[in-house]
């Protein structure tokens, strides 16, 4: 299975999967929120509030992520299926931050005029030099308003998966 990322607004990098299955973690998960293998509305808003945070979100929201899905081929009426909700996960209707149509702020000066607000090494624990990487700081960046997150991608020993980790460095993975 190829699965395509989104690298920014112009870029998109594919990856081939070892496995299209989703991971045990997922199964996990879809299984604790979901009740014989779909998951509806209701469970799928629970799942929205206690693991994804999104303490504004209620059930018109949760229909509007299936409608989004319905339009996109990846849904059945009674529910979400596990591979359904995998996609979802990995799918721009799952976005880390929130979606804002609304400019706030004023955008017609020239860009060297604007403050960008970066994370350089945000997956590392410490130093570049001999720290690890972990999901730990770039959440905490992202708390902070990072908005620009650089995460490093090398492939695995074996060459079908990529890594996050600092190349050319004794950083851990």
């Amino acid at each position: 299975m190829k699965v395509t990322f989104k690298v920014c607004f112009c870029c998109v990098r594919s990856y081939k999967v070892k496995s299209s299955e989703p991971p045990q973690e997922i199964k996990t998960l879809f299984d604790y929120y979901s009740q014989n293998g779909r998951m509806s509305v209701d469970e799928m808003l629970r799942f929205v509030i206690q693991v994804q945070g999104e303490t504004h979100a209620d059930s018109n929201y949760v229909k509007d992520i299936f409608n989004m899905l319905k339009h996109h081929g990846v849904f059945h009426p009674r529910g979400l299926h596990l591979e359904e909700f995998y996609r979802y996960l990995l799918s721009d209707f799952n976005s880390p931050l929130p979606l804002s149509g609304e400019v706030w702020q004023d955008m017609t000066q020239p860009l060297s005029h604007y403050f960008l607000y970066t994370g350089h090494n945000s997956y590392l624990t410490g130093n570049q030099l001999n720290s690890r990487s972990s999901t730990e700081p770039i959440v905490k960046a992202l708390r902070r308003g990072v908005r620009v997150i650089e995460l490093d991608l090398w492939p695995n020993s074996s060459g079908t998966e990529a890594e996050v980790r600092h190349g050319g460095s004794d950083t851990n993975h």
